[in-house]
């Protein structure tokens, strides 16, 4: 199966830490290439981020499954020797550290594609290469601010609200994938590599083309809601989510909820005016929706063909039918963790069934025998600490 696959042969050497860069190189080995994650002796820094048990974390897990784990001190003169031999064999090579630091470690681009041109070098960084901006921290929760997407999720009172997931890396790592990949095709068509240089805060931006425009045709920030009704309403239950987006679709409401009357009122005549009449109509409807239990909702709004979804939680969307049909979730046996029911990426005939994550350096000695080092080699560097071996605990790495 994984030779089938798009990348299948494609070797990438991963010295990216946190996740827009572990993700990037995670999508391309679910679609078939081997990806070796370097690491310091510390660790990647997302390893401590949230939930952490047995030198993990769910961050750590979910963007560097099946990668093979490497250890190695770059802030050593043979540290860093060791780290551009081993670029000079990939294909790829992805790094997210700030600017200037890839250059300082030995591994920038214009040094490594003076002896392998065709080299397709993946720079991710928080604001750019250069500019007022370049040295900056960034984090998601920075990104979420200087972007304005948390001025695109505002609450009711027009806060700003952060988005409850880490999107602004998420998003990162998606462009840095398709980007990727599109120069590997340009690669197979001229035989030249390339230096990608994708930021957070460009990604960010890209993914709020629509609301941009938006405001620029609005004049200013348009509302926060796009149709009426359309909202999150209370069950004797549980919460539905309900909305229409045309005419059409609050006729067919209007039978699901037994309103006729509301067909042949003025005020509803229209989206635009339902806008207007928006917090009646919510007011209304929740006071209905309240004297019933969710399943008795959902299969009339089901009969009727309105817009709607219950709101799930992660156990729920697991118990999903269509979470089975579609085989969505793969069973990840993690070392001293257990199992991890995950989801790839779309589209099951396109990628590998999830592996485990590495530990700091599991496979240092099999990434270097495959190098080409030979024992002595091996030997000498993890003797000086250069390199390390995972130890086979949740404690960390030894020699």
């Amino acid at each position: 199966m994984s030779q089938d696959l798009p990348f299948s042969g494609l070797r990438i050497l991963d010295i990216s830490q946190g996740i827009a860069g572990p993700y990037c190189t995670q999508i391309l080995w679910q679609q078939g290439a081997h990806v070796v994650k370097v690491e310091p002796p510390e660790g990647d820094w997302g390893r401590n981020v949230g939930v952490v048990r047995e030198g993990h974390s769910a961050l750590s897990i979910s963007y560097n499954a099946g990668k093979q784990g490497l250890c190695l001190d770059a802030r050593t003169p043979a540290g860093k020797d060791l780290l551009r031999r081993l670029a000079l064999q990939a294909d790829v090579v992805v790094q997210n550290f700030r600017p200037g630091v890839a250059e300082r470690l030995g591994v920038g681009y214009a040094n490594l594609a003076e002896q392998k041109p065709d080299l397709v070098y993946v720079s991710i960084s928080g604001y750019g290469a250069d500019g007022p901006y370049a040295q900056a921290p960034a984090s998601d929760s920075v990104m979420q601010a200087d972007t304005g997407l948390m001025f695109a999720n505002q609450d009711v009172d027009r806060q700003p609200r952060r988005i409850g997931m880490l999107l602004a890396d998420i998003s990162t790592a998606l462009y840095a994938a398709q980007q990727l990949a599109a120069a590997l095709y340009r690669r197979l068509k001229t035989g030249r590599g390339t230096h990608l240089e994708i930021s957070l805060f460009e990604a960010c931006a890209a993914l709020q083309i629509n609301n941009m425009a938006a405001c620029s045709l609005a004049g200013g920030p348009p509302s926060a809601a796009v149709s009426a009704p359309n909202g999150v309403f209370a069950t004797a239950d549980g919460q539905l989510s309900v909305l229409v987006l045309n005419d059409a679709q609050f006729a067919r409401l209007c039978r699901a909820l037994d309103r006729p009357d509301w067909l042949d009122d003025a005020r509803f005549r229209n989206n635009k005016a339902r806008m207007a009449a928006r917090d009646f109509l919510h007011s209304e409807i929740a006071i209905q929706m309240a004297q019933a239990p969710s399943v008795v909702w959902e299969k009339r709004l089901q009969e009727h063909d309105v817009l709607h979804a219950p709101v799930r939680d992660y156990a729920s969307v697991a118990a999903h039918p269509q979470t089975t049909h579609l085989g969505m979730l793969q069973s990840l046996q993690q070392p001293r963790i257990g199992e991890l029911q995950l989801p790839g990426i779309p589209g099951a005939a396109g990628r590998r069934r999830m592996l485990a994550a590495p530990d700091i350096g599991e496979h240092t000695k099999q990434i270097l025998q495959e190098a080409g080092l030979d024992f002595a080699e091996i030997a000498a560097l993890l003797d000086t600490g250069v390199v390390k071996q995972f130890d086979g605990t949740s404690s960390g790495v030894s020699a």
